[in-house]
């Protein structure tokens, strides 16, 4: 199957650390917090999200949009223990691509220490188990190697570059399939 449209209506993903749950518009000031992050402009994307009304608008015509429209879409994680926000994983639909793409990423505080690998692989394990999908690619720049190494740890492997078609920007990409 494809990346075609998936009902995920699912609020229960979670580890034995993290939850996933949907984004609101109640979560602005994360938002702002997390796309201005240092890793986040670097290997991301200036998304000009300066505001809590910028992230409101980024919120509504990003995440909250793929939930509307039937995809999975990305998703906030927080530490289950306290319901603190420190990032956000999920299945992205990237018109140039053949299958879902895993995104994440998290707040510095917070990185090194296995919540990417343990929230992406269930994500990841969501993916082929409830949604059937085949495989699942995962596109970054060449150069941000943290999340290279987080995704071979997973078992993707390297498959090619390709070129955004908007923006012209070369990325790596990298798939697994459902066998891994």
């Amino acid at each position: 199957m494809n990346a075609t449209k998936v009902i995920a209506n699912t609020d229960k993903i979670e580890t034995a650390r993290l939850a996933l749950r949907k984004f609101t518009v109640d979560d602005s000031h994360f938002i702002v917090e997390l796309l201005n992050t240092e890793g986040w402009l670097k290997y991301i994307g200036d998304r000009n999200v300066r505001t809590t009304e910028d992230a409101r608008i980024y919120l509504e015509n990003g995440p909250l949009r793929t939930y509307v429209d039937g995809f999975f879409g990305l998703r906030l994680v927080q530490l289950k223990a306290n319901k603190v926000p420190i990032g956000m994983c999920g299945l992205v639909k990237r018109d140039y691509l053949d299958h879902f793409d895993l995104g994440f990423a998290l707040l510095p505080n917070y990185t090194g220490l296995g919540y990417a690998l343990e929230i992406a692989k269930k994500v990841l394990e969501y993916a082929f188990d409830t949604l059937e999908q085949e495989a699942i690619f995962a596109i970054t720049l060449p150069a941000n190697f943290s999340s290279i190494r987080l995704l071979e740890k997973m078992g993707f492997s390297y498959q090619h570059n390709v070129i955004v078609p908007d923006t012209n920007e070369e990325l790596s990409l990298y798939s697994i399939d459902k066998e891994r």
